[in-house]
């Protein structure tokens, strides 16, 4: 998002000394801190959407009055030495509020099923693992194809290129977040994070797990080329990520804080934060988004290991950059980063909504279909899993890696389920090399039906 396309609001200042305190007094009741629609307008939006007649600078002050009361200073500053500040309006609690109320379930009360909760232990969560995976490289640049990325990552083939370097690299970042959730927020964890981020890659020269070592960093508007930001001093970068760990391991849903923010709206602020100060040479998104996981994750929200939020932003980079400068534009009010990210996490929660309603109703298709075999009795959920893949795809091969990370078991646990298979005759089992594979044959609903016990 080109900065000239931000415009800065006007100052304050000016604006105090033209107002007349009784039309000012009928603008405070007229121009609260959101419009009619709930919307938290920028100076850039705002300004098209007054009454006609009224004067944009005078609304504009009214408006950021009404703000000003509402709005909590943070123990976070910018690159000039002032606070960040963020306030909650209604219509951005209402979003927090069903975040909480949908993500610190649990896969099957979404679904309502018991369908929902086989899937829940069986192959969710690294599927969506992977398409978050996927799309948070192809947010910073990675040319893969999801089929040959997937492929890549459930059979655990050695990765072709860096595009390819770069998605296994999150798929690994994503778990070790999840591994790592209840430990404090430190700067060795910060750059942990970036080590396995960008492991293996070379882009702007990166070291992986090192806070880069200059200033040459600039943040690039992609259709112009125009600089919309330059990160703080690289000297200052230590000192900075400090303050973010002392911030993150502050308890302020306590009833003593000195500030109360709610756990999804400290997740926003340290995946802003990380944007903002850009501490690396390259990778600062992915570590920003596995912050984002982490922190949700350490304070109960499990449903978010599930969600992948990368493919929204990927489909939209432009508001994604734009909520930045919006903040930065505005006396670094981060309430504009907020209201953007609750409605791509909200709509994430929609899509994986969505997804696991249509896994159940496979799930149960497949179950009513199987109950016609000889064989259902014998079959688990993943072995019927795999029956599914095989029959809507005559001639795929199965490998024993896939199943073991598609159903995140072990080797040995998936080769015994494989070759069950093979032994009623529903996989061909063949050899490519040293690697044993598992091939669906072209007539396998017709086995299934004759398929002796």
């Amino acid at each position: 998002m080109a900065k000239d396309r931000i415009e800065s609001p006007p100052e304050l200042e000016g604006i105090f000394q033209k107002v007349d305190y009784k039309e000012f007094s009928e603008f405070l009741q007229k121009y609260p801190a959101v419009d009619s629609k709930g919307r938290y307008l920028h100076w850039n939006e705002f300004k098209w959407r007054i009454d006609s007649g009224d004067d944009p600078k005078k609304a504009w002050f009214a408006t950021k009055m009404n703000r000003l009361s509402l709005l909590k200073n943070l123990e976070l500053f910018d690159k000039t030495g002032k606070n960040f500040k963020f306030c909650v309006p209604d219509s951005l609690r209402s979003r927090i509020y069903q975040i909480v109320k949908l993500a610190g379930g649990n896969v099957g009360a979404i679904s309502n099923t018991e369908a929902g909760s086989n899937i829940q232990n069986s192959f969710l969560v690294s599927s969506l693992l992977m398409e978050e995976a996927i799309s948070s490289a192809q947010l910073e640049g990675a040319n893969t194809t999801r089929r040959v990325a997937k492929e890549m990552l459930e059979s655990e083939r050695e990765p072709k290129n860096e595009d390819e370097r770069m998605i296994l690299n999150n798929f690994l970042l994503m778990k070790e977040a999840k591994r790592r959730c209840s430990e404090p927020l430190t700067v060795d964890l910060i750059l942990d994070f970036h080590r396995i981020a960008t492991s293996g890659t070379t882009k702007n020269s990166v070291v992986p797990g090192e806070f880069r070592q200059d200033n040459d960093v600039y943040i690039i508007d992609g259709l112009e080329q125009i600089v919309v930001h330059q990160p703080p001093d690289f000297s200052e970068l230590v000192k900075r990520m400090k303050r973010l760990c002392e911030f993150a391991n502050k308890e302020h849903a306590k009833e003593d804080s000195d500030i109360f923010i709610e756990p999804v709206v400290k997740a926003i602020i340290l995946h802003f934060m990380i944007g903002y100060d850009h501490p690396f040479a390259d990778g600062n998104g992915r570590t920003a988004r596995a912050l984002f996981y982490w922190f949700l994750l350490k304070n109960g929200y499990h449903l978010f290991e599930y969600i992948p939020i990368s493919k929204l932003l990927k489909n939209a980079p432009m508001q994604y950059g734009a909520a930045y400068l919006r903040t930065e534009t505005d006396d670094n009010d981060l309430t504009y980063f907020l209201y953007h990210q609750t409605e791509i996490v909200l709509r994430a929660i929609d899509e994986f909504t969505g997804y696991l309603k249509h896994r159940t109703q496979e799930y149960y298709e497949m179950l009513t279909w199987l109950e016609k075999s000889p064989i259902n009795e014998q079959l688990n959920f993943a072995k019927r899993e795999i029956l599914k893949k095989a029959v809507k795809n005559p001639g795929r091969i199965f490998t024993v890696k896939e199943v073991k990370n598609d159903f995140g078991i072990t080797d040995n646990t998936a080769r015994a389920y494989l070759n069950n298979l093979v032994k009623f005759k529903l996989l061909i089992r063949s050899k490519d090399g040293k690697t044993i594979q598992y091939i669906s044959p072209a007539n396998l609903r017709e086995k299934l039906n004759q398929v002796k016990i």
